[in-house]
């Protein structure tokens, strides 16, 4: 028997938080290391041990109830107090922790299947990664370093670019071929365009090659996940950050339909320090190594076929 009556079983909690943050069964049991049957099974546990929905099930997508968005937050609250926590007694042990924070697109398709590298390195250091839509303040100490999308323009701390992402319009196969005909750029107004909480990305690359947004017809998504999610499941047309996107691109998940490829520092990732803090030895190697893997990541996407504007 449980023996408490208020606390609800941790690992169906930590299924919950990856699940809404993820908005995805599947990806949130790829983080987990857990099947997404399992995944689903402690999501209905939580939801019986609390007595009502947090998810509102669909066709081919979920979505937050509203007691779910609510719970969300404050049991992200919750986690991060613990993090908080483990991190202040762990800096007090003989190892290495270094706190960053980046957003949960940039931490799953693309930093996390790279840190096998960091870590034959450096076994000595460990990494706490805080994926996360919310700006951690780098200048107060909230985190060591962050890793954040936009123009690099924040004040109270230092930015340097790491990559300036390459912009193009990407569409599933299954959307390609059954829906309206892509065959010039005005032929993207014919389809639902999937924007991110911030969609400079679509107006960066419709301004660089001349096309009016303003009559398009869009859906208004959270998170770069979940636009990138409702693109391979055919619900609309994403624009595609192709150095994010590569391993979809290259198994034909996702395809480009036009070769305008457009880079811009307004739509880039940068590396986030404080402005006055001193950067420890740990911290300096792995920005040392980020810099080291982000410029081969460039090279090698520059690398291949693609007009760039």
């Amino acid at each position: 028997m449980r023996s408490s009556t208020t606390l609800p079983p941790l690992q169906a909690l930590r299924a919950f938080e990856a699940v809404a943050r993820l908005m995805s069964f599947r990806r949130a049991g790829e983080e987990l290391l857990i099947t997404q049957s399992a995944v689903s099974h402690h999501i209905r546990q939580l939801e019986e041990f609390l007595g009502l929905p947090l998810f509102v099930r669909k066709a081919r997508s979920i979505a937050l109830t509203p007691e779910g968005t609510d719970y969300l937050a404050r049991t992200t609250d919750a986690f991060r107090l613990i993090a908080t926590a483990t991190s202040d007694l762990r800096s007090k042990s003989n190892r290495n922790v270094i706190r960053i924070s980046l957003l949960p697109s940039f931490a799953a398709n693309w930093l996390v299947s790279r840190l096998h590298k960091f870590q034959s390195r450096h076994p000595n250091i460990d990494l706490e990664l805080d994926p996360t839509l919310r700006t951690a303040d780098v200048a107060g100490g909230e985190v060591d370093i962050a890793i954040r999308y936009g123009d690099g323009n924040w004040t109270g701390v230092n930015s340097r670019l790491l990559m300036a992402e390459q912009l193009s319009p990407v569409v599933s196969p299954a959307l390609l071929q059954t829906g309206p005909a892509i065959a010039v750029l005005q032929d993207l107004l014919r389809h639902t365009l999937l924007f991110a909480k911030k969609p400079v990305d679509w107006q960066v690359w419709a301004d660089a090659v001349g096309l009016d947004l303003s009559q398009a017809r869009t859906i208004q998504l959270t998170d770069y996940n979940i636009t990138l999610q409702a693109a391979l499941d055919g619900q609309g047309i994403a624009i595609g950050r192709m150095l994010l996107i590569h391993d979809h691109l290259r198994t034909g998940r996702l395809v480009q339909p036009f070769p305008q490829t457009i880079t811009s520092t307004r739509t880039a990732h940068w590396l986030v320090t404080p402005k006055d803090g001193k950067i420890g030895p740990a911290t300096q190697a792995f920005i040392d190594w980020l810099i080291e893997e982000t410029k081969a990541a460039s090279v090698e996407r520059n690398g291949e076929p693609g007009n760039a504007i």
